[in-house]
């Protein structure tokens, strides 16, 4: 949740400089209750190994459920990763792609 305020905070300010207005980024951070120093070291915050191959794995399943034109389940998914070398369970898969679509969990554990 205090990622996406982040987000947004950052694209109104970089918004706010390419239209040559003013921003006080503190300002909108008061606003949104969030503060200064936590949103400063969000912004020099650098992804773990573990977060970077989370999205890289995250990518792979959106490629493949995309291509199974939405058919393909957790236990589909799994057995295409693992074809390619990838080593991941099912049910990590299948909460990656709760996370990711939404998708209620019949159908992430149907194949």
């Amino acid at each position: 949740m205090t990622e996406a305020i982040y987000l947004e905070v950052t694209e109104k300010a970089v918004a706010a400089r390419k239209a040559k207005r003013r921003v006080s980024v503190s300002g909108m951070l008061k606003i949104l209750g969030v503060s200064r120093s936590g949103y400063n070291a969000w912004l020099k915050h650098v992804p773990s190994n573990a977060e970077k191959r989370r999205e890289a794995v995250k990518a792979k399943i959106k490629d493949i459920y995309d291509e199974s034109k939405q058919n393909y389940g957790a236990p589909k998914i799994t057995q295409v990763l693992r074809k390619s070398g990838e080593i991941i369970s099912e049910r990590t898969v299948g909460q990656y792609m709760k996370q990711m679509f939404g998708v209620p969990t019949s159908h992430i554990s149907g194949g």
